[in-house]
């Protein structure tokens, strides 16, 4: 997430945004209750439309 996103961004979004597909948890209560890192970066492009080539 850093190297998309930058340090401050990536730390913002993983502990601040809520993503639907993730139950309503952010990125880290979302790891932190078991989804698996790959699901919970998938969901975190959708939400922020990470280009194909960066998945």
């Amino acid at each position: 997430m850093r190297e998309q996103f930058g340090d401050l961004r990536a730390e913002s979004i993983s502990r601040d945004h809520h993503f639907a597909e993730l139950g309503g948890r952010s990125a880290v209560g979302a790891i932190d209750a078991g989804v698996q890192v790959r699901t919970v970066w998938l969901a975190v492009c959708e939400e922020f439309d990470v280009p194909a080539r960066v998945r």
